[in-house]
C-alpha cells in the first residue's frame, strides 16, 4: 500500500518532495506534504501559512490547519492521530494517506469544492466544529512538546549519548587497568613460583651439600666432656664476633673520614660562594640582572645541597646494604661453621635460619604494604580534601554569581514596574490634562459667545462631565461615514449623566429648579408615605423573603482568619508558634492538596452514606448546597477527560480522595490547579473539623478569583448580593417607605481576619539568599531534609522573582477586598525578629477571639428578646374600638348628607371651591394645600369635600387626638389582599415610575439642547449683523480719484483764485457724494436688523419652550392620573371590593400651534391652542422690559413684548387647566367613595334592627317611619323598600365583628382620601414650579433678544456717526492742502469708519537723493596704500609670477619705481627721500640664502600695519580652512576664504558721516583681507585657488627667527610644537635685533616700540610656557614633504621672465634630510616624530640657523630716513 501511495503522490500530485516507502513516515511527520495534496485539490486555502520547518511550532501550525479540512473530508483525525504522526509511529502516516486517497477520490467523483461542502454543512456543525477545532489545537499543543524543550531534550540527549561514550570508556579503560593489574598480578605469581621453586632447589642443594658433608665423628675420649666442648665453641663464636665488630668498626671510622673530608670541601665552597655573591650583590645592587645572577647562584647552592644528600643518602643505601651482605656472610660462615656438628643439629639449624629468613621477607613485606597502604589513603584523603575545597570554592563562586544574577533580575523587574507604573500615572495625567485643556477651551469659546456670560448650568454640566472623566467635546469621526461604537457609547453614556443630573435636580428642585422667591415661603411636598408603605408591601409580597436554615442556628465561637504575606516572610514558623499557644488548627493548601492525592491513592472510602447531612450539622457556617455546587464547577471543564482516565468511576471514595483524583489527573498532564478545585479540597477539609474549632489557612487565598471562590463556598455572599441588588432595583423611587431601612446590611464575611507579614522585596531575596547559604555551608545537614522539601526548596529558588512579582500584582485587589465592606485586614511588619513578629500575631489572634466571643453572646442575646418579643405579641388580645354612640352618628351624619342631597353636583363644588384656592394662590403666591383638622372637630367653611370626607367625629379633649395618616404614629392597614394583586400593581407601578422618568429626562433634554441653541442663534445674529456692518463700500474709489485730479493740477496754477474755488467746488461734491453713501448704507442696515426681529425665530422657539413645559406638566398629571388608579386598586382589592373599571379618559394638556394650519379636531391625540396675537394698544408694557425701552419705543420690539403677554396668558391658563383637573379627579374619587359608603350604610342599618316586646315597639316604630320616608322617596327605583327586609337576630359576637368591619373601613378609607391628598398636593406644588420657571425662562430669552437687537440698534447708530465724522476729516484736510497750494503725496485712506494719510504708499515717487562718494585711501606713517600694493603686485606677478627674485634685480626695481614714482603714486611720498644704500639696506632684510628676495613677503612686509598672529590664532585659521577644504585638496577659493577669514576682522565700528556728500571712511583692514587672497592666491586656476597652508606660512614669520621656525613648523604639522628648554641660539639674535632698532636715536618710532614691547610681553608669555610645558610633548608625526615645505627645499625658481637664468634654486636639503631620516630608523622616509626629529643635530643646527621665518623690519629705515630728511632741512 506504501508504494501505491508513493506511485499517486510523486507521479500524479507531483508533490514538492519526492516520497519513498521507507521515508513514508519522515516524509509526513511535519504535516507539509499533507497540507500540500489538500491544496492540490483546492481544499487548503491557507497552505501559504504552511511551514517546511520540523520545529514543533511549525509541526502545531500545520496540523491545527490541516484539522477542520480533515474533518471536512469525513477523515478519522485527532489529537492521537497527530501525535502519531509527528512522533514518526509506523503505519500512522500511512493509514491517514490511505483514508485520505479515498475521500479524495470520491470528492473527485463528486465534482463539489471545498466551499460547496463546507457550506452544505449545518450551522450548528460549523459552530461545533470551530469550537473542537480550538479545543483540538489545544490538546495538540499540550501533546507536543514546544521546541524549547524539544531543543533541550536533544541536547539533553546528545550530553548523555556523550555521558554514556565517557562511561563506556571509563569501563573500557576499568576493565583494561583491571586486566593489567591481573597481569600484573599474574606475572608476580609466577615470578612467585620461580622465587620458591628456586629457594627450593638451593634448599635442596644446601641439604645435599649437609648430607655430603656429614663427617663421622668418633667417639670423644673420656676426658672430653659436654662442658668443655661448650666452652671450646662459646670462645670461638666470642673471637669471631669480635673480628666481625672490629672489621665492622674499621669500616665505618673509614666511611666517617671520607665523609668529614667531603663536608668540609663543601662548606669552604659554600661559604666561599657566599661571600662572592654578597660581594656582587653589594657593588651591583640596584642592577636586576645581578638579582637574576643571585637568585640564579641561590638555586645552584640549593640543588647542590640537595645533591649532596642525595650522595649521602645514596651511602647510607650502601652502607646499609654492605651491613646486609656482611650479615649474610656471618650467616654463611655461621652455617658452615655448624655444618661440622652433628647432622641432625645442622638439620635443624638449616630449618630455623629458613624459617627466621622467611620470617623476615614477610616482615618486610607487610611493613612495604602496610606504607604503601597509608601513602594510598594519604594520598586520597589530600586528593578528596582538595577536590571538596576547590567545589566549594567553586561553588561559593557560582552562589555569589547567582546571588548577583537574581538582584540583576530583581532589579530589572522593579524598574520594569516602576516604568510601567509610570507609564500608566502618565497616560492618567496626560487624560486628566488633556480634559483641563478641553474644559479651558470649551469655556474660552463659551466666553465669545455669550460675551464673557456662561450660564451657571452649562458650567456645571461642564464640571460633572469633567470630574467624571467623560470627554466634553463630542466625539467626531476621523473619516465622515465611519463612527466608532465606543464614540456613539461615549456620547450616548454623557447625555444619560446629564439627564440623570438635570432629573435630580428636577425631583429634589434644586440648582435650575430651586424654587423662586414667590415660593419660598411655601415648604415643598413632603414625601408620601402611605404610598411609599403600600408599594413596599406589594413588593415584599411578589418578592418572598428566603431565609436561609443557617441564619436559625447557633452562631460558632470558631475564629476564621488566614496569614498572608511574601515568599519566605514568616507564615509558616509565626502559624507553628502560634499553634503551640492556641487550639487551631493551620490549613495549607499544598498539604491539603497531598493529602488528597494520597488518600486517591490509598483508596479512601466513603464513611458517610450520601444522604447523610452531618457534614452540613457539624459546621453550620457552610452551605451544602453551595458547596456541592462549587465541586460539580470544578469538575465540569475537566469530566469528559476523567472519564476517559476512568479515575471517578468508583463511587465509594470519599470527596477528599475524589478530588485527589482529579488534582492528580490535572498534573500529570502538566495542567495547573484551577482555583474552583483548590477552594473545594479548602471546603471539604473546613467541614472536617468541629464546629467551635478555629482555623488558620497558610498563605491562602493568593489571588482575587480565589478569594471570591472561597467567600461563596462558606458564606454564599453572591447569591444574598445578588439578591439584594433584585431588591434595590425594585424599589420605589418616586415614594418611599420610611420605615424602611435605606442601608445596605453588611454581608457576613469568610474571615474573622486577615494578617498580612509585610515584608520588603529585597528582604525576602536576602532570606532565600541565606538558605541557600546555610546550605553551602553545612548548617543545614542534607539527612535533616526530605527529599520533597529539597524539591520544594529548588522550585522556591527558581520561582522566587515570579513569586515576588505575583504577589504584587494580585495584592492591591485583595487588598481592597479584605477591606472594603469590612477592615478584617491587619499588617504586621515581618521585618523585625521572629520573636516579635510571633508576639505582634499572637496579640491579634487574642483580641479576634474575644470580639469573636463578644458577638456570639451579642447575637444569641438579639435572638432570645426576639423569641420573646414574639411570645408576648401572640399573649396580647385583640383591642376592638368601641362602636360610635348615637351622637356620634348623629354629628357624623350632616357630614354626610352633601353628598346623598346633591350627587350630581359634586363636582361643580369641587370646580368653584378649587377656583377660590387658585385665586387665593395666586394673590399669596402660595402652593395649593389643604389642611388637616381643626381644633374641637369642625372644619372650616371652605374646605374641600376631600378634607371633609375624612375628618373623624368630635373627640373630648380628655381623650388623646387621633394620629394623622402617613405620620410616625399611624398604624398603616396591613389587611390581606389577594395574591394576583402584587403581580399586576408592582409592573404598573415600574411602568409609572419608568414613564415618568424617561418623560421628564426627554424634556429636560431638550431644554438643554434649547440653550445651547439660544446662544449660538444670539451669537450669530450678532456676529452676522457685525459682518454685514463692515461690509465694503466704494468710497475710497471716489478719494482716490479726486486726488489724482487734485495732484494733476500745474503748480503754476495753484495761486489762481478760480482754480481754488473750483478745487473747493469739488471737495464739496467728494462730500455730497460720500454721504450720500453713508445714508444708504445705514438704511440697509436698518432693513437688514428688522429682516431679523421679523424673521420669527424667537416666536418658534418660544412655542418650543413654552411645549417643553407643557410636557412637563403632562408628566405630573400623567403621574397623577395613574397614582391614583393604583391607590384605588390597591384599597378597593383590601375591602374585598371588585376594581372599577375607569371609563374617563386621560386628561391632556394641550400644546401650543406653532403654524396656522388648521386641523380637524378628530386627527388630533393631543388638542392644540393657538397663538392669538394680541394689539399693541390694549398691551400693557411689562416693568422689565420697559428699562430696555425708556429711551424710545421700537415697534418691532414692542410687538416681541406683546407676544411674550399673549405667551404667558397661554401657560397661566394651561397652568390653571391641569390644576383644575387634578382637583377634579380628586373630588370624583371623594363623591365615589361617598356613594359606595351610603349605600352600605343602609344596607348595615337594616341587618342591625331586630323586633322589640312591649309598648316600646310602636312608640319606635312611630318615631322611625318619618326618619325612613325621606330616604325611600330619594332611592325610589334604585334599591328594595326597607320594609319588606326581614328583621335578623345577630349575636353579640357578629356586632362586634361588624364593628371592627366598620373601624378597619373607616381607617381603609381615611388613608385612602390621605394618601389622595399628599399626592394632589405634591403634583399642584410641581405645576406651580414649573409654571413659575416657564415664566421666568421665558421672560429671560425675550430680554436676551431684545438686548442683542438694541445692540444692533447701537452699533448702527455709532459707526454711521463714525463715518459721517471720518468724512468731516477728510473735508478739513483736503481745504488744508487746497489753502496751502501743496500736492498731497502720501495716499488718503478712507474705508467705512477709518480715516488716515497712509505714510507707506506715495502717489508720486521722491527727488532722487544725492550720492555719497566712494571711500578714498590716504596716506598714512609711509605705509603702502592698497591701490599701490596691488599695482606693485601686479607688476612683480608680471615679472616673477613664482614670487622669487634675484636681490639686485629686486633692488633695480625699487629704484625704477622710485625714479619714475613722479605723477604715477605707485609708492608712497616718502619713500621717495629713500637712496640706494637705503633700498639695499631694505634688499638685505629681504635676502634669502643670500641671494634672492620674495616678493610676496615683501609686499606682506609693506603691507603693515596689520595685527601679527599668535600662534594659536595661526593654528585656528588652519582648522577653519580645512574645515571649508571638505575635498582635503589643500586649496581653497575666494567664498570659501570669505566665510572662513582670518585672525582678525574689519574695522566693526565705522562712523558713517552725517553729510551725504562726504565719503565713508576707509576701511583698511577689510581691504587687506581680500589684498591678501590676491597676493597668495593662483590666478592661473579658475576660479582662483589659494594654498592656505603656503600663506600660513608667510604669516609664521616672527621678528624672532627661532620663533619664527616653530610657529612654522606648527602650521605645517597642525598643532602646537613645544620649543626646548635650552635655546643657546637665541643670544645673538636678541644682540641684532636689540643693535637694529635703537630706539634711543629715534625716539618718535612710537610704533616700533611698541611691538616691541609687545613682542617683548609674548616672548615673557613664551617663556612662562615653557616652564609649565607637560611631559610627552611634540608626539606627532612629520613628513619628508612637509619638512621641505616649511624648508623651502622643494622649490626651484623657473619663471620665465628676464631673470629666470639665474634665479634657480638647488634642492640644497634635500639630502640632508634623507640622510636625518636614515638616522632616526626611517628607512623609507616614513613620518617621524618630532621630539625624535628636533633631537637631531643636524635639524638643531638648521633651526637656529634657518633666517626665512624672520620678521624684517623695513618700516625702521623709512623712519630713519625721514628723520635724516627732517633734521637736513
Amino acid at each position: 500500500m506504501s508504494e501505491i501511495l508513493c506511485q499517486w503522490l510523486n507521479q500524479e500530485l507531483k508533490v514538492s518532495r519526492t516520497v519513498s516507502p521507507k521515508s513514508f513516515a519522515k516524509a509526513f511527520s511535519n504535516g507539509y506534504l499533507i497540507g500540500e495534496v489538500l491544496c492540490k485539490f483546492d481544499l487548503q486555502s491557507d497552505f501559504s501559512e504552511f511551514s517546511e520547518s520540523r520545529g514543533s511550532t511549525a509541526k502545531l501550525n500545520n496540523f491545527s490547519r490541516l484539522e477542520p479540512t480533515l474533518h471536512l473530508l469525513g477523515v478519522q483525525f485527532d489529537q492521537n492521530v497527530a501525535q502519531s504522526i509527528i512522533t514518526e509511529k509506523p503505519g500512522a502516516a500511512t493509514k491517514l494517506l490511505y483514508q485520505l486517497y479515498i475521500a479524495l477520490q470520491k470528492k473527485k467523483r463528486s465534482g463539489l469544492t471545498g466551499l460547496e461542502i463546507q457550506t452544505m454543512q449545518p450551522q450548528t456543525n460549523v459552530r461545533l466544529q470551530a469550537l473542537k477545532s480550538e479545543a483540538f489545537r489545544e490538546r495538540l499543543k499540550n501533546l507536543i512538546p514546544r521546541q524549547t524543550d524539544f531543543n533541550l531534550m536533544r541536547v539533553t540527549c546528545r550530553f548523555q549519548e556523550k555521558c554514556k561514550q565517557m562511561k563506556e570508556e571509563l569501563a573500557r579503560m576499568h576493565v583494561e587497568k583491571l586486566e593489567r593489574s591481573q597481569k600484573l598480578e599474574e606475572e608476580q605469581r609466577h615470578f612467585n613460583i620461580e622465587k620458591q621453586l628456586l629457594n627450593r632447589r638451593r634448599q635442596n642443594e644446601i641439604m645435599a651439600k649437609i648430607q655430603a658433608a656429614i663427617i663421622q665423628i668418633p667417639k670423644p675420649e673420656s676426658n672430653r666432656t659436654l662442658k668443655a666442648l661448650e666452652a671450646q665453641k662459646m670462645m670461638k663464636k666470642k673471637k669471631e664476633a669480635e673480628d666481625v665488630a672490629h672489621e665492622i668498626k674499621k669500616f665505618e671510622a673509614l666511611i666517617k673520614r671520607d665523609l668529614q673530608v667531603k663536608e668540609s670541601a663543601s662548606r669552604f665552597s659554600l661559604e666561599t660562594i657566599d661571600q662572592t655573591t654578597t660581594e656582587l650583590l653589594n657593588t651591583y645592587s640596584d642592577d636586576d640582572y645581578i638579582k637574576k645572577i643571585q637568585k640564579r647562584l641561590e638555586e645552584n647552592a640549593h640543588a647542590r645541597e640537595q645533591r649532596e644528600k642525595r650522595r649521602r643518602r645514596l651511602l647510607m643505601d650502601q652502607l646499609i646494604a654492605h651491613e646486609a651482605q656482611e650479615e649474610a656472610y656471618r650467616e654463611e660462615q655461621l652455617i658452615h661453621r655448624l655444618m661440622r656438628q652433628s647432622q641432625q643439629e645442622r638439620r635443624i639449624a638449616v630449618q630455623l635460619m629458613h624459617v627466621r629468613h622467611e620470617k623476615e621477607v614477610l616482615w618486610q613485606n607487610r611493613i612495604f604494604r602496610e606504607k604503601q597502604y597509608e601513602e594510598r589513603r594519604l594520598k586520597d584523603f589530600q586528593d578528596a580534601l582538595d577536590k571538596e575545597a576547590a567545589l566549594a570554592k567553586q561553588a561559593k563562586i557560582d552562589f555569589a554569581e547567582k546571588i548577583a544574577r537574581e538582584k540583576e533580575m530583581h532589579e530589572k523587574i522593579s524598574v520594569e514596574r516602576v516604568q510601567a507604573r509610570y507609564k500608566k500615572h502618565y497616560g492618567i495625567c496626560s487624560e486628566i490634562l488633556d480634559q483641563i485643556l478641553d474644559l479651558c477651551t470649551k469655556v474660552a469659546d463659551y466666553r465669545l459667545l455669550t460675551n464673557n456670560l456662561i450660564p451657571h448650568k452649562l458650567m456645571h454640566d461642564w464640571k460633572e462631565l469633567f470630574f467624571i472623566g467623560n470627554p466634553i467635546y463630542e466625539q467626531t469621526p476621523l473619516r465622515p461615514g465611519h463612527v466608532k461604537p465606543t464614540e456613539n457609547f461615549l456620547e450616548l453614556k454623557k447625555k444619560d449623566l446629564l439627564d440623570i443630573n438635570d432629573y435630580e435636580d428636577y425631583k429634589n428642585m434644586v440648582g435650575e429648579w430651586a424654587l423662586p422667591e414667590d415660593m419660598l415661603n411655601s415648604p415643598p411636598p413632603s414625601n408620601n408615605n402611605i404610598l411609599g408603605h403600600l408599594l413596599q408591601r406589594l413588593i415584599e409580597k411578589s418578592i418572598p423573603s428566603q431565609d436561609s436554615s443557617a441564619e436559625m442556628e447557633l452562631p460558632s465561637f470558631a475564629v476564621k482568619g488566614c496569614l498572608l504575606g511574601k515568599t519566605l516572610s514568616g507564615k509558616t514558623t509565626v502559624l507553628k508558634s502560634l499553634q503551640k499557644d492556641f487550639p487551631i488548627s493551620v490549613l495549607s493548601i499544598d498539604a491539603l492538596v497531598r493529602e488528597a492525592i494520597r488518600a486517591y491513592h490509598e483508596h479512601e472510602e466513603n464513611s458517610i452514606p450520601p444522604t447523610s447531612q452531618e457534614g452540613s450539622k457539624r459546621n453550620p457556617t457552610l452551605n451544602k448546597g453551595q458547596v456541592s455546587k462549587t465541586e460539580m464547577i470544578a469538575g465540569l471543564a475537566y469530566w469528559t477527560a476523567l472519564k476517559e482516565e476512568k479515575l471517578c468511576q468508583d463511587r465509594r471514595l470519599s470527596p477528599q480522595a475524589q478530588l485527589g483524583a482529579k488534582s492528580e489527573y490535572l498534573l500529570r498532564r502538566g495542567k495547573s490547579i484551577p482555583d474552583i478545585l483548590l477552594v473545594s479540597i479548602l471546603v471539604n477539609a473546613i467541614k472536617k473539623l468541629p464546629v467551635n474549632q478555629s482555623w488558620i489557612l497558610d498563605g491562602f487565598p493568593l489571588t482575587l478569583n480565589q478569594a471570591q471562590l472561597l467567600e461563596e463556598s462558606l458564606t454564599s455572599y453572591q447569591k444574598k448580593s445578588r439578591e439584594l441588588e433584585r431588591r434595590k432595583a425594585r424599589m420605589p423611587t418616586l415614594a418611599f417607605d420610611p420605615t424602611t431601612s435605606k442601608e445596605v446590611p453588611l454581608l457576613p464575611s469568610a474571615f474573622d481576619f486577615v494578617i498580612l507579614l509585610d515584608i520588603s522585596d529585597s528582604l525576602s531575596l536576602s532570606r532565600m539568599h541565606d538558605l541557600m547559604a546555610k546550605e553551602l555551608s553545612g548548617e543545614i545537614s542534607p539527612e535533616d531534609v526530605d527529599q520533597r522539601e529539597r524539591k520544594e526548596d529548588q522550585n522556591l529558588r527558581e520561582q522566587i522573582h515570579h513569586r515576588i512579582v505575583g504577589f504584587l500584582d494580585n495584592w492591591p485587589p485583595l487588598k481592597d477586598w479584605f477591606t472594603m465592606p469590612k477592615n478584617i485586614l491587619r499588617e504586621v511588619n515581618a521585618e523585625t525578629d521572629e520573636g516579635s513578629v510571633c508576639q505582634r500575631v499572637k496579640e491579634i489572634f487574642s483580641t479576634e477571639i474575644v470580639n469573636k466571643k463578644i458577638k456570639v453572646e451579642k447575637k444569641l442575646e438579639e435572638k432570645e428578646a426576639e423569641k420573646k418579643a414574639a411570645a408576648a405579641l401572640a399573649e396580647t388580645p385583640v383591642v376592638i374600638l368601641p362602636p360610635p354612640s348615637e351622637a356620634e352618628k348623629e354629628e357624623t351624619h350632616p357630614h354626610q348628607e352633601p353628598p346623598k342631597m346633591y350627587p350630581g353636583k359634586g363636582k361643580a363644588q369641587s370646580d368653584t371651591l378649587h377656583g377660590k384656592q387658585e385665586s387665593q394662590q395666586e394673590g399669596k403666591g402660595k402652593k395649593v394645600s389643604l389642611k388637616g383638622k381643626g381644633q374641637g372637630g369642625k372644619t372650616p367653611a371652605k374646605k374641600s369635600p376631600v378634607v371633609s370626607s375624612f375628618e373623624s367625629s368630635p373627640i373630648q379633649s380628655s381623650v388623646p387626638p387621633h394620629p394623622k395618616p402617613g405620620s410616625e404614629d399611624w398604624v398603616y392597614v396591613n389587611e390581606p389582599i389577594p395574591e394576583e394583586l402584587p403581580s399586576f400593581l408592582v409592573p404598573y407601578w415600574e411602568l409609572i415610575e419608568k414613564s415618568y422618568i424617561n418623560h421628564i429626562k426627554t424634556v429636560l433634554r431638550h431644554l438643554r439642547e434649547n440653550q445651547h441653541t439660544v446662544i449660538s442663534y444670539i451669537y450669530e445674529t450678532r456676529t452676522n449683523f457685525q459682518e454685514f456692518l463692515r461690509r465694503p463700500d466704494h468710497k475710497q474709489e471716489f478719494v482716490s480719484q479726486w486726488q489724482a485730479d487734485f495732484n494733476s493740477v500745474p503748480e503754476d496754477l495753484w495761486n489762481d483764485e478760480e482754480i481754488r474755488a473750483e478745487l473747493h467746488q469739488r471737495v464739496n461734491d467728494l462730500q455730497d457724494r460720500l454721504w450720500d453713501i453713508c445714508e444708504a448704507r445705514k438704511e440697509e442696515a436698518e432693513q437688514e436688523r428688522l429682516d431679523i426681529i421679523n424673521d420669527n425665530w424667537l416666536q418658534d422657539f418660544v412655542g418650543i419652550t413654552m411645549n417643553h413645559f407643557f410636557s412637563l406638566m403632562q408628566a405630573e398629571v400623567n403621574r397623577f392620573q395613574d397614582t391614583k388608579r393604583l391607590l384605588q386598586d390597591y384599597y378597593r382589592a383590601m375591602e374585598s371590593k371588585i376594581p372599577l373599571e375607569d371609563t374617563r379618559k386621560f386628561t391632556r394638556i394641550p400644546l401650543v400651534q406653532l403654524d396656522g394650519k388648521e386641523i380637524s379636531e378628530s386627527q388630533l391625540r393631543i388638542p392644540l391652542v393657538p397663538r392669538i396675537s394680541s394689539s399693541p394698544e390694549n398691551a400693557t408694557i411689562r416693568p422689565k422690559l420697559k428699562a430696555l425701552l425708556k429711551d424710545k419705543l421700537d415697534p418691532p420690539l414692542e410687538a416681541l413684548e406683546f407676544n411674550l403677554e399673549v405667551d404667558e396668558k397661554i401657560v397661566l391658563d394651561t397652568w390653571q387647566q391641569a390644576s383644575m383637573a387634578i382637583s377634579h379627579m380628586v373630588a370624583a374619587e371623594v363623591h365615589q367613595r361617598f356613594i359606595e359608603e351610603e349605600k352600605e350604610s343602609i344596607s348595615v342599618d337594616t341587618r342591625e334592627k331586630s323586633p322589640q316586646a312591649g309598648a316600646n315597639k310602636k312608640a319606635k316604630k312611630e318615631k322611625e317611619q318619618p326618619k325612613k320616608k325621606k330616604p325611600e322617596k330619594k332611592e325610589k327605583g334604585k334599591s328594595p323598600p326597607v320594609a319588606d327586609v326581614s328583621p335578623v337576630t345577630i349575636s353579640p359576637e357578629e356586632v362586634a365583628e361588624i364593628e371592627r368591619k366598620n373601624e378597619l373601613k373607616l381607617r381603609i378609607k381615611e388613608e385612602h382620601l390621605a394618601a389622595l391628598q399628599m399626592e394632589e398636593a405634591a403634583t399642584q406644588f410641581r405645576l406651580e414650579l414649573i409654571k413659575s420657571k416657564t415664566l421666568t425662562i421665558l421672560e429671560e430669552l425675550v430680554t436676551k433678544v431684545i438686548d442683542v437687537f438694541r445692540l444692533m440698534e447701537k452699533w448702527l447708530g455709532k459707526r454711521y456717526l463714525n463715518e459721517m465724522a471720518s468724512i468731516e476729516k477728510l473735508t478739513e484736510v483736503a481745504r488744508y492742502y487746497i489753502e496751502t497750494a501743496t500736492k498731497i503725496q502720501n495716499e488718503i485712506y478712507l474705508s467705512q469708519e477709518d480715516f488716515y494719510i497712509n505714510g507707506d504708499i506715495k502717489v508720486f515717487p521722491d527727488a532722487p537723493p544725492p550720492i555719497r562718494p566712494p571711500p578714498i585711501e590716504k596716506e598714512e606713517n609711509s605705509s603702502l596704500t592698497i591701490k599701490q600694493l596691488d599695482s606693485l603686485r601686479e607688476q612683480f606677478l608680471d615679472m616673477v609670477p613664482k614670487g622669487i627674485i634675484g636681490n639686485k634685480a629686486f633692488t633695480d626695481i625699487l629704484l625704477d619705481l622710485l625714479t619714475l614714482n613722479f605723477g604715477t603714486n605707485s609708492l608712497p611720498s616718502s619713500w621717495s627721500h629713500l637712496t640706494p644704500p637705503d633700498l639695499q639696506e631694505i634688499t638685505s632684510l629681504l635676502t634669502v640664502n643670500s641671494e634672492f628676495v620674495d616678493w610676496r613677503k615683501f609686499l606682506m612686509v609693506a603691507a603693515m600695519p596689520w595685527p601679527i598672529p599668535l600662534e594659536e590664532e595661526l593654528l585656528e585659521t588652519l582648522q577653519r580652512f580645512k574645515a571649508m577644504d571638505v575635498a582635503q585638496t589643500g586649496t581653497i577659493t575666494f567664498e570659501q576664504y570669505m566665510q572662513a577669514g582670518l585672525w582678525f576682522t574689519g574695522d566693526e565700528d565705522v562712523k558713517i558721516p552725517e553729510n551725504p556728500l562726504e565719503p565713508l571712511p576707509f576701511n583698511r583692514h577689510d581691504h587687506l583681507i581680500k589684498f591678501f587672497f590676491r597676493l597668495f592666491a593662483d590666478f592661473e586656476k579658475d576660479p582662483p585657488q589659494l594654498d592656505y597652508t603656503q600663506m600660513l606660512l608667510y604669516f609664521a614669520c616672527h621678528p624672532d627667527t627661532l620663533e619664527g621656525v616653530y610657529r612654522a613648523l606648527s602650521v605645517a604639522v597642525g598643532t602646537h610644537i613645544f620649543q626646548p628648554i635650552e635655546t643657546p641660539m637665541l643670544t645673538a639674535e636678541k644682540i641684532s635685533i636689540s643693535t637694529v632698532s635703537p630706539i634711543e636715536e629715534f625716539p618718535e618710532a612710537e610704533d616700533v616700540t611698541r611691538e616691541e614691547r609687545e613682542l617683548k610681553e609674548e616672548k615673557d608669555e613664551r617663556d612662562q610656557k615653557e616652564e609649565e610645558i607637560p611631559e610627552n610633548i611634540n608626539t606627532e608625526k612629520i613628513s619628508m614633504e612637509t619638512l621641505l615645505k616649511v624648508f623651502g627645499g622643494g622649490i626651484e625658481a623657473l619663471d620665465a621672465n628676464r631673470f629666470a637664468s639665474s634665479l634657480k634654486t638647488e634642492n640644497i636639503y634635500t639630502e640632508n634630510f634623507i640622510k636625518t631620516f636614515h638616522d632616526l630608523g626611517s628607512r623609507n622616509l616614513e613620518p617621524v616624530e618630532v621630539n625624535i626629529l628636533l633631537k637631531h643635530p643636524f635639524i638643531q643646527d638648521l633651526i637656529a640657523n634657518y633666517l626665512d621665518y624672520k620678521l624684517p623690519d623695513i618700516k625702521m629705515v623709512l623712519q630713519r630716513n625721514e628723520h635724516v630728511q627732517g633734521s637736513d632741512g
